[in-house]
């Protein structure tokens, strides 16, 4: 619904920027003046930019592949041309009212051109740098401190979270995520939801996937819980579009994660090795769309031996507060891919109470990854896809 709401918008910023490259183009020379010209880039242009309507439409898998891919890697550049045209007619703006500068040069074709240029030049570096960013997988690494006894001892828990498999991200790259995560040889693996980009038919190649997850090795198994992306759902620019007749919870994500060996914990808590305890919450989003219901933080952990350590696996970041409360001593989630690209990632934070990293609050630690995926644009900028590996301490038994 809100991309239906902001098409409109959408489309005359599309046409606005058109207007702007054929200016500049046209001071170039006078080929770039020719109808013909003009005629092909402005459609080259609005294909593109209509290539997210397109992959929305589209049934045929090959070509709907083909315009996911060339949607994604325009909606993040579109985001930049958009950045820097708006800030340039914001200093042209204000330079033209100010007194001391010279209007005719601030007028003349060489500096338009100019500024064409470093405009295009700022555009491309930040594209590159953010598609190219977004395929290295860096690792975080945290200590925490739990004052409650663990009879197993330290843990090394790594969490990820929002893989986001799909159209953007295929076997290749997850296998290389297992790879990174089986060399640090940890006890516990967490996932932590949007496994999945909302289509399971747009796994590139499930069985591989299902052989690379099912290759992950820790002392304890890998856990998973759901997120809001972990249902069939149409998506357009990187929004949903659920109905009562096309929402469905697709089977195939749990039996592909049930192939994996990775135990999903739909609100529901399991005691590992007699020595601590993982709870796994639902998402609220999901919950809203295919009508189950939530347990609050002191349902789920009610029946629990709060004298055990407590960790708390869901995909958004929320009730850190209550869940402390209730006794848990972890929060381990993403969803906030910390903005995942600028300025999202110095905006993230006026929505969340934890949008990244290691905070503790009221005695729970809570700690939020960025993610090992990426969602919507195929970027990354001013954000990292990334392991985590948390170092857990406990005190000793009295």
């Amino acid at each position: 619904m809100i991309a239906v709401l902001l098409s409109p918008v959408y489309i005359l910023v599309v046409l606005y920027i058109l207007r702007w490259n054929l200016w500049w183009f046209a001071a170039c020379g006078s080929f770039f003046r020719k109808k013909a010209f003009r005629f092909l880039y402005s459609f080259l242009f609005l294909f593109v930019s209509l290539s997210l309507v397109i992959a929305f439409f589209i049934r045929e898998p090959s070509l709907k592949w083909f315009f996911k891919h060339l949607s994604n890697y325009w909606l993040g550049t579109f985001l930049y041309i958009v950045l820097t045209i708006l800030i340039g007619d914001i200093l042209r703006f204000i330079l033209l009212h100010c007194d001391r500068v010279n209007k005719i040069k601030l007028r003349s074709k060489k500096t338009f051109l100019l500024c064409g240029a470093v405009v295009i030049t700022l555009i491309t570096a930040l594209s590159t740098y953010g598609i190219i960013h977004a395929r290295t997988l860096k690792l975080k690494e945290y200590e925490i401190s739990i004052d409650k006894p663990c009879a197993a001892g330290d843990l090394k828990v790594v969490l990820i979270a929002d893989l986001h498999m799909g159209y953007s991200i295929g076997h290749r790259y997850i296998e290389k995520t297992v790879e990174r995560i089986n060399a640090l040889e940890p006890d516990l693996i967490c996932i932590a939801g949007d496994i999945f980009d909302n289509d399971y038919d747009a796994l590139d190649d499930p069985e591989a996937i299902t052989a690379a997850l099912k290759s992950l090795k820790s002392t304890y198994g890998t856990y998973a819980c759901w997120g809001n992306h972990d249902i069939g759902e149409k998506i357009l620019a990187g929004f949903t579009f659920g109905s009562e007749k096309t929402l469905e919870d697709d089977a195939r994500m749990a039996e592909l994660l049930t192939n994996a060996d990775i135990t999903l914990l739909n609100d529901e808590a399991i005691c590992i090795s007699d020595s601590f305890y993982l709870v796994g919450r639902r998402d609220p989003d999901r919950v809203k769309k295919i009508e189950l219901t939530r347990k609050s933080p002191d349902e789920l952990t009610a029946s629990l031996d709060k004298s055990k350590p407590i960790l708390i696996l869901e995909h958004q970041p929320r009730q850190q507060s209550e869940l402390a409360a209730a006794g848990a001593d972890v929060q381990l989630a993403g969803h906030t891919h910390n903005g995942q690209m600028f300025p999202g990632n110095l905006t993230i934070g006026l929505m969340w109470k934890n949008p990244y990293g290691l905070e503790e609050m009221d005695g729970l630690y809570s700690i939020v990854t960025s993610g090992v995926g990426i969602w919507g644009p195929n970027m990354r900028v001013g954000s990292d896809s990334e392991i985590v590996e948390i170092t857990m301490h406990f005190s000793e038994e009295t």
